[in-house]
């Protein structure tokens, strides 16, 4: 049996119809933008994979970097009093980076687990201030938080939740903020829900700064430090999902800079390593550590702080400084947004919008993006769709010509709609 064979015999593959198994795309190699299938087919890198690749595949140094890790430490638990170098640097470096007060860091293996610690932190929180009735979670419609128990009730995709029930209670899900949103009605919907539930039963709210999943969303203008302003008024702890804007893909080393946010957690994952060992960090702000003081934390993965991990994420946090992703991000995503902005004039567009590396494209009307998504991919690009939206993560070190390419290719197959 040759790859794609055994792959349809033996791999359930994540948000594919199971059962009845596609032909693979079986990825052999990868160089900055670029991807190699087994069969020699080049293709370019539209999405990061998952949002993840920031510093392009291939990075030898990133791969002696983990290899030098592996050969000194490769492993040991960091529960209890028990830790490793190469993580105690990373959480002083996160410290260094974030937003002040955000000094303190949980570790863990990816998004989904780092929602899940949030939605704990918080909770416990006000658990130990004698307040265990503060256990809502707010959260809005469209976004994307995780597959885990928490994580997918926070989730306000309900395609997404279906047959998995029932699903946590203590989550409520407030409107979609688009751009085209008004934000006075948004935050009057905020304060309503505020005064219905009780602001003494609500622990905290969870957004993407920018949502991803759901479509590449930005916000209204002045709408994040307005909600900001009301959760404080209302005593709201305040959870940032960045697992997708962290560690540079909206021009900044967390989309909270961008918006003037001061969080009470800001979850990251994806970028922290681009994607070259599975790792994410939840940072801590010095107040949510006093309401937790004294309280021993019954949560924890295997691979907290693994070694390998951290010694790759700082390599790559050190290459994405270096090599000036961050202004990167910007360049590349305001070139592609304004290649791609005539297509707003097709009947088969609604918008194209970005803000620094994350773009999006949404259809008019009931179309789907699958068939743009297929298109694209038969000309050598990757792109991916979400529902009637099209998805763009390209990695930071992304040539212009690669990225002209990219729009040239959407532009030809959204015209063929």
């Amino acid at each position: 049996m040759n790859l794609g064979q055994l792959d349809r015999a033996h791999i359930i593959h994540p948000h594919a119809v199971v059962g009845r198994p596609q032909e693979p795309i079986v990825w052999a190699r990868g160089e900055g933008a670029l991807l190699w299938d087994d069969e020699g087919n080049r293709y370019i890198d539209g999405t990061c994979g998952l949002w993840q690749c920031a510093v392009g595949h291939g990075r030898a140094e990133l791969a002696d970097v983990a290899a030098q890790q592996m050969r000194t430490l490769e492993f040991y638990a960091s529960f209890w009093d028990f830790s490793n170098e190469p993580s105690i640097r990373l959480a002083a470096k996160l410290a260094e980076l974030s937003p002040p007060g955000l000094e303190h860091v949980f570790f863990t293996n990816g998004g989904s687990e780092g929602i899940e610690t949030a939605i704990k932190l918080v909770r416990l929180a006000w658990h130990a201030q004698g307040a265990p009735e503060r256990n809502v979670i707010l959260s809005r419609k469209a976004a994307y938080h995780g597959v885990g128990s928490a994580s997918l009730a926070a989730t306000g995709i309900p395609p997404l939740k279906e047959g998995f029930g029932p699903l946590p209670d203590g989550f409520v899900h407030l409107s979609t903020p688009t751009r085209s949103s008004s934000a006075d009605d948004l935050v009057a919907e905020l304060e309503r829900t505020i005064d219905e539930i009780g602001a003494g039963r609500i622990a905290a709210m969870v957004g993407e700064p920018v949502m991803g999943v759901g479509g590449m969303i930005p916000p209204p203008e002045g709408y994040w430090q307005r909600v900001q302003e009301v959760l404080r008024a209302h005593g709201i702890l305040l959870v940032l999902d960045e697992i997708v804007t962290a560690y540079g893909r909206t021009g900044h080393w967390f989309a909270a800079e961008r918006y003037g946010l001061d969080p009470d957690a800001i979850v990251t994952a994806k970028a922290l390593t681009s994607g070259y060992v599975p790792m994410g960090a939840v940072l801590v702000h010095d107040r949510l550590v006093a309401m937790l003081d004294g309280t021993q934390l019954r949560h924890g993965f295997t691979y907290n702080g693994h070694p390998v991990g951290a010694a790759v994420a700082l390599a790559n946090l050190a290459i994405i400084e270096r090599e000036g992703l961050l202004a990167r991000a910007v360049e590349i995503g305001d070139r592609m947004l304004s290649g791609l902005k005539p297509a707003e004039e097709l009947d088969a567009v609604a918008e194209v919008r970005g803000v620094g590396a994350m773009l999006g494209i949404e259809l008019a009307g009931d179309r789907d993006g699958a068939p743009v998504a297929a298109g694209a991919r038969r000309n050598g690009v990757i792109v991916r769709a979400s529902g009637q939206k099209i998805v763009l993560s390209p990695p930071l070190v992304i040539e212009l010509g690669q990225a002209d390419r990219i729009v040239e290719v959407l532009l030809a197959e959204l015209q063929a709609l």
